[in-house]
């Protein structure tokens, strides 16, 4: 008997929405491996907002790729590729495994490890294993909105007109962090 999608664990439902969209991709099984042993399922997605417990990070990411999908099917995003829009859901904030930590009174603190904010770092890392298309890098890039750097503001207009993809991403992982019950 196969088991409903809801019911599954958000690790298995991520897993089955990566094998989906990404998995045959070269380098998709070994920047999974990678995932599980620096500890993706378990991280926070943040200090103390949105996914701020164990398992945060991947239930964040689960979030904006269903809103992701959403999406999808308007009419502003007709030609957004779902495999992108998925794909970029899933590692928009890759970079973020393993740069939490816990202090003596159970808080969560984050540790940039990149030095260049999240969206590029995240660009980075899964590029070590996969090749993101331009769109993807770009909404990766661009996630955050103006809230990555408020200083590239014609940047970030810029990247909106080139690539819808990066607004839709953005779109949904603010969906995800302020009405997707994370926090």
């Amino acid at each position: 008997m196969e088991q409903n999608f809801e019911d599954m664990s958000r690790k298995a439902q991520y897993k089955l929405l990566w094998d989906e969209y990404l998995g045959k991709r070269e380098g998709a099984k070994k920047l999974m491996e990678w995932m599980e042993e620096v500890g993706f399922f378990e991280s926070p997605a943040s200090t103390k907002y949105h996914g701020s417990y164990p398992g945060g990070l991947c239930q964040h990411s689960l979030n904006v790729a269903f809103n992701a999908l959403d999406l999808c099917s308007l009419p502003a995003f007709e030609g957004v590729s779902r495999n992108e829009a998925v794909t970029a859901a899933l590692l928009h904030d890759l970079c973020k495994t393993g740069c939490y930590w816990l202090d003596d009174n159970g808080r969560y603190h984050y540790t940039e490890a990149w030095g260049m904010g999240h969206g590029t770092g995240s660009v980075i890392l899964a590029q070590r294993y996969i090749k993101l298309t331009d769109s993807e890098q770009i909404a990766i890039r661009w996630h955050m909105g103006m809230y990555g750097d408020a200083d590239k503001a014609g940047e970030l207009a810029n990247a909106y007109k080139k690539c819808p993809l990066a607004m839709l991403l953005h779109h949904a992982d603010m969906m995800a962090t302020y009405y997707g019950g994370e926090g």
